[in-house]
């Protein structure tokens, strides 16, 4: 890709700012009327800066900007993580910054710094992800000469104001340039997709390469809001369930699994002590490992998701677990990627996260309720499973719960609690409502079920009409999975 920019210039600098000057100022004009374009039709816009050290990065970013409204974007710089960042996915920092729908986010640098070919998945992953979900992504790489790199660092070097700006890397990369030009090369060739391909354009001329930004900026904008525009009904785009290349581990139907199952208080209370003390353990070695572990809990309503998180931290460090609460978006969560909030809950190396309720929402409450589209819950359980390849990948076990009782033991849950004063804080119209749609919930759990009970990430279904063996279950659960990692 590399070797298709043109470095020569044709014309001199004087001439060159003297031709393109007008058009560069049409050009700025032209984008600062298509971002509120933007705002109004809530189309949210990931601009990406990569290229040779010296090559302009910077200050293309500052003068693109000056054609935009502060309030609607935001400027990342990307250097090397933080000791907090570093202990989470490597994306994960860059999904956090990801803009809201009608916002602009430019990246000076960005995911691909320090690129390498073990990250080729993941981040073809995230931008397919972001762009399935009505993201433009717009990526520069600006290419310059090994002469004229050297040129702009012995000038920046030369002097005390801008010496600072020349580090040892910049340094390394003009000696051995022939060496990271391949490495580039590779890079944009294994990341040039058709849903974020690269614009590779020459930084020999800062005006030339200012004119060919706003250019493809402008075009690439125009391009995405007429396309919105013409779609009568939202095409369906990323991978669908029946296309997923991830194997699967079959699930019985909720329907057949058996509920009999029971444990007298006598045992439980022997069980759970004796399965308490074994997790806290194994707990100290997850730390002392740098192993997260991720505990999902999902299950009908009154099927004692509660309780058995209760009896689960019990033995804890209270400093090493953290149980997040999982409810409708609020505003600015709606406005992002539906796994952009529960990527601001990851836990750290070393850390426990528990979610009551979580991101399989989108296939169960969205779906069944209608809060997306047919299209988009179609694709969320290839989603998904990247999402749990992603964290066991990283390094956490991911153990994940469906709590199953019938029908009839939940009208007789949801009666005790609406007659026991200190309980009725528990049950609400919304479960009421929910309950009326059994039938629909049903058929959305089996289909999550199916597709996504992956070898890394599997479900297990906890026969919860008895609470006892429920808490226990999940208990012997997750200490096997946590041992199976040990």
């Amino acid at each position: 890709m590399l070797d298709k920019v043109i470095l020569k210039n044709a014309v001199t600098k004087d001439e060159t700012r003297d031709a393109i000057k007008p058009a560069i100022k049409l050009l700025g004009e032209r984008l600062s009327v298509l971002q509120q374009e933007l705002r109004e039709s809530k189309t949210p816009v990931m601009i990406v800066f990569e290229g040779w050290g010296a090559s302009g990065k910077g200050s293309q970013v500052g003068k693109m900007i000056l054609n935009l409204d502060p309030r609607g974007f935001e400027v990342v710089t990307v250097n090397e993580p933080n000791a907090e960042e570093a202990r989470l996915p490597f994306l994960n920092r860059f999904w956090l910054k990801v803009p809201q729908r009608g916002e602009i986010a430019v990246f000076d640098k960005s995911w691909y710094h320090n690129y390498c070919e073990s990250k080729k998945e993941n981040i073809n992953i995230f931008e397919r992800q972001l762009t399935d979900d009505g993201y433009l992504i717009v990526k520069f790489f600006l290419h310059i000469s090994e002469k004229e790199q050297k040129s702009r660092l012995d000038e920046l070097s030369s002097k005390k104001s801008s010496a600072w700006r020349v580090n040892d890397f910049d340094l390394q990369q003009n000696k051995h340039y022939n060496k990271n030009y391949k490495k580039f090369e590779m890079m944009l060739e294994d990341t040039n997709t058709e849903n974020a391909p690269w614009n590779a354009i020459s930084g020999m001329d800062k005006h030339v390469a200012l004119y060919s930004i706003l250019s493809i900026l402008v075009k690439n904008i125009e391009e995405k809001l007429k396309a919105d525009l013409e779609v009568k009904r939202p095409k369906q785009t990323g991978i669908i369930a029946s296309k997923m290349g991830f194997p699967l581990i079959k699930m019985p139907k909720l329907v057949n699994v058996d509920l009999s199952c029971n444990l007298e208080e006598e045992d439980y209370n022997i069980q759970l002590e004796y399965l308490q003390n074994k997790l806290q353990k194994l707990s100290y070695k997850l730390y002392k490992k740098s192993i997260p572990l991720i505990i999902c809990y999902e299950g009908w309503d009154a099927a004692g998701k509660g309780g058995n998180i209760k009896r689960v931290v019990e033995s804890l460090d209270p400093r090493d677990y953290d149980v997040t609460p999982i409810a409708a978006p609020d505003s600015t969560e709606a406005s992002h990627h539906y796994l952009w909030r529960f990527r601001n809950n990851i836990p750290k190396t070393g850390h426990i996260k528990i979610f009551d309720r979580t991101w399989y929402g989108r296939v169960m409450v969205e779906r069944v309720e209608g809060f997306c589209s047919k299209e988009e819950w179609k694709r969320a359980y290839n989603e998904i499973n990247e999402f749990e390849k992603e964290l066991t990948q990283w390094g956490a076990i991911v153990v994940k719960f469906w709590l199953q009782i019938d029908k009839d033991e939940q009208l007789v849950r949801f009666t005790q609690r609406q007659e026991t004063p200190e309980k009725q804080w528990k049950i609400t119209e919304e479960d009421w409502r929910n309950r009326e749609k059994w039938d629909k919930y049903e058929v959305a759990v089996n289909d999550m079920l199916k597709n996504t009970s992956t070898e890394n990430a599997p479900w297990t279904i906890v026969e919860s009409n008895s609470k006892y063996f429920a808490r226990i279950k999940t208990l012997e659960t997750i200490i096997a999975a946590i041992e199976k990692r040990l």
